[in-house]
């Protein structure tokens, strides 16, 4: 990294005059550390750089979608080769039926597959299927639990009514008794449960689901005539092969998926059983883009390479790496980390950091020797990413510790406060 940001500045000063706040959602710098860049001008593998060409060894996999490596070679030859045939045309192409085919083999639960372009979009789907399915309104969900950022689920809530977020009634994620006592309070009214694959909340440790927790999910969905949604849109084939509550043998009526099944190309699906086919097949969504053949394309390549090669060992065995060598360098330097969650969807917090201020100052070190890293959110590990890749971030962990420890106690980011109180 050479530590100029000359160009960043000026696409963000010019993107202060066009865009509402300089940049939105997720993207947006506010809701990072001081001196992370805004802009980025191209990706490959496991790196991307920065609009004044810094390079960095990218632990966010553009939150999510990279699970091969940026610009795969076979992966966007697909879409090439599709484009080049057709993609956004008056109808879908052959090669929909085909994704749809192969997704219904992938995934245990699964009888068919809509497509469509956002997690947002398939978990809405999910959302009017099980109402229409049951015509119920009410649905339970976990607090803090990401769904995505329609109204009805956004985190931050401006421009939100309390219509918007009626019918919901919220538990403890793991939390058996507060389950009961969710779809207790729904009654006759339960249209779904909604579930997170794991508890991948933001701020907070990760973990993973109880097999009773998922078994008492299915079983009160069946007693109630409820749907069982898990939201795999984040962790959909980083954790199995399978959606993720296959692991704890459970099976939902609808899985929604997004982010690494076309690997960054824009694609997202919602997955359903036979008992849900008439009621998807009875509601009415649609997207300019949601027919987009390119994609698709990307996405058979996608899941060919899910089948056939060991990218998902892979990224347990680097993720196991890095937490081991992340805890050594920490440990050397007097700090104390909290990795929680699967290694292959890393979460880091310091011990005795409420307001986040030692992970803040860290990850700027850690910025500063090309490692990009997210003080607050859950990261990812992809398949392009090589154990010299994880040596060196081990390396600038070690100096980036070092630095910390010499510079004292570090000044509360201004910015978690503001985050905060907006989802407050």
């Amino acid at each position: 990294m050479t530590g100029t940001n000359s160009m960043d500045r000026a696409l963000r000063a010019r993107a202060e005059r066009v865009i509402p706040g300089g940049m939105y959602g997720h993207q947006s710098v506010r809701m990072l550390p001081d001196g992370y860049p805004q802009f980025f001008s191209r990706a490959r593998g496991a790196y991307l750089w920065d609009a004044d060409d810094n390079r960095y060894l990218d632990f966010m996999c553009g939150y999510g979608p990279n699970l091969f490596g940026y610009g795969h070679e076979a992966i966007d030859r697909a879409y090439v080769a599709q484009m080049q045939e057709g993609d956004t045309m008056t109808g879908p192409a052959g090669v929909m039926v085909r994704l749809a085919e192969a997704m219904v083999e992938l995934v245990s639960h699964a009888d068919w597959a809509m497509f469509c372009k956002n997690g947002t979009d398939a978990t809405t789907m999910a959302l009017m299927i099980a109402r229409k399915h049951t015509g119920r309104k009410t649905v339970v969900l976990a607090k803090g639990a990401y769904h995505g950022a329609a109204p009805w689920c956004t985190p931050v809530k401006a421009g939100v009514t309390p219509e918007d977020r009626a019918n919901q009634i919220f538990c403890e994620y793991n939390d058996v008794e507060s389950l009961e006592a969710a779809v207790r309070a729904a009654g006759d009214d339960l249209a779904a449960i909604f579930a997170a694959p794991i508890k991948h909340d933001a701020f907070v440790d990760q973990m993973a689901p109880t097999p009773e927790y998922a078994r008492r999910a299915r079983e009160l969905c069946d007693a109630q005539g409820a749907l069982l949604v898990v939201d795999d849109v984040r962790a959909g084939l980083r954790l199995a092969r399978d959606c993720s509550w296959s692991l704890v043998g459970v099976k939902p009526d609808l899985s929604t998926w997004g982010k690494a099944i076309a690997n960054g190309h824009p694609l997202s699906a919602l997955l359903g059983a036979e008992a849900a086919r008439e009621a998807a097949a009875g509601i009415y969504v649609t997207g300019s883009y949601w027919f987009s053949a390119a994609p698709m394309a990307a996405a058979l390549e996608t899941l060919s390479l899910v089948r056939e090669t060991d990218y998902l060992e892979r990224t347990q065995r680097l993720g196991g790496l890095l937490r081991q060598g992340f805890d050594e360098a920490a440990a050397r330097h007097g700090f104390g980390l909290r990795q929680t969650g699967p290694a292959e969807l890393p979460l880091i917090l310091f011990e005795d950091d409420p307001a986040l201020a030692k992970g803040y100052a860290w990850c700027v070190e850690m910025l500063k020797r090309g490692i990009y890293l997210h003080p607050w959110h859950n990261m990812f590990i992809c398949a392009a990413m090589t154990e010299a890749d994880i040596a060196r971030a081990v390396e600038a962990a070690n100096d980036a510790f070092a630095a910390l420890k010499a510079a004292g106690a570090p000044e509360p980011p201004v910015q978690l406060a503001a985050m905060r109180t907006a989802r407050a």
